[in-house]
């Protein structure tokens, strides 16, 4: 089971990338009405919430870049950034090495307790690295959905 759930993070992941090459990067900063946040908020805070649930609630050392929290965490846009984002190259490359790091990580170890139970925004209680971890594929299901979103309003 556990190369088939690695086998789905890169099925979901593949969909991600994907994108990247179909949406131009000067769409990407684009917040067209009625969204908070842009595409590249959207993909940045796709790989900001991945590395949180699967390396940084386990105690482990999380690898994207420092400013990620700060930019893409939960409850962050872009009207308030005091930085420049990073290019799309840089967060695909993120999201990219995201994935062996995850597998090295959690092979043999979905079952594994948290150093302690994580509550997200949503009131969901993860025990569990693999709980935490599937849980992404949620989360990264519904932020390509309003990527996909907001990339029809501005192309119509």
């Amino acid at each position: 089971m556990e190369q088939t759930i690695f086998d789905h993070m890169e099925t979901v992941r593949g969909i991600t990338e994907k994108s990247f090459k179909r949406i131009p990067e000067e769409m990407a900063d684009i917040i067209p009405e009625g969204f908070n946040n842009s595409i590249r908020w959207n993909f940045g805070h796709i790989a900001f919430v991945q590395e949180k649930l699967v390396f940084g609630i386990s105690g482990e050392e999380m690898k994207v870049p420092m400013n990620y929290e700060r930019l893409f965490g939960a409850g962050t846009k872009p009207a308030d950034w005091t930085e420049p984002p990073p290019s799309f190259d840089e967060i695909a490359s993120v999201l990219n090495e995201q994935k062996q790091r995850i597998k090295t990580l959690l092979r043999g170890r979905m079952e594994q307790k948290l150093p302690s139970p994580f509550t997200n925004r949503g009131g969901i209680t993860f025990y569990t690295t693999g709980e935490a971890f599937l849980f992404g594929f949620y989360h990264e299901a519904m932020h390509m959905e309003t990527i996909k979103q907001i990339y029809r309003s501005i192309t119509r």
